[in-house]
C-alpha cells in the first residue's frame, strides 16, 4: 500500500515552502495535518476562538474531502488550546456543530503557544475514509 499525500490546490504554497502535506493517505487511513483558524484570503487568525474554531473545522472538511472522506469519517479528534479551561465551552458549542454525533476519540490539550501568537486552537484527526457510512 502506497502512501498518497493530499494537498488540495489552495495549500500547495504551503507545502512548497514550510515542506508538509495537509494530509497523508495509507489505505482507508488518512492522517490530517492541524488545522487552523486562519483566513485563506488574508492569511490573518479569525478573531475570537468561535471563529477560529470555525475555520479550523473547515479545513479539515476540506482536507478530507480532497483525500476522499468526510467528517463524519473522523476516528480520533486531537486538539490543542491556548486556554482550554477557558475556552472549552465555546469550542464544544462548534465541535458539536461540526460533528454532531457518533463521536470520535477526542483528546484535549492545553498548551502555552501555536505558530502564530493570535492562535487560540489547532485540529488535527484521524480518519478511516468510508467509516462514517450508516
Amino acid at each position: 500500500m502506497k502512501r498518497q499525500l493530499i494537498n488540495p490546490p489552495h495549500t500547495q504554497a504551503l507545502y512548497d515552502q514550510l515542506h508538509f502535506s495537509q494530509a497523508a493517505r495509507a489505505g482507508d487511513l488518512i492522517w490530517v495535518s492541524g488545522q487552523v483558524g486562519i483566513h485563506r484570503d488574508t492569511l490573518r487568525p479569525a478573531v475570537g476562538m468561535e471563529a477560529q474554531a470555525r475555520l479550523a473545522f473547515e479545513g479539515v472538511k476540506n482536507v478530507l474531502e480532497a483525500a476522499g472522506a468526510g467528517l463524519a469519517d473522523i476516528v480520533e479528534l486531537t486538539t490543542y488550546h491556548t486556554d482550554l479551561r477557558g475556552d472549552m465551552g465555546e469550542f464544544t458549542k462548534v465541535k458539536d456543530e461540526y460533528l454532531p454525533d457518533r463521536y470520535p476519540a477526542w483528546t484535549a490539550v492545553g498548551i502555552t503557544q501555536l505558530a502564530h501568537p493570535e492562535l487560540l486552537v489547532e485540529i488535527r484527526v484521524v480518519a478511516m475514509a468510508g467509516s462514517g457510512d450508516a
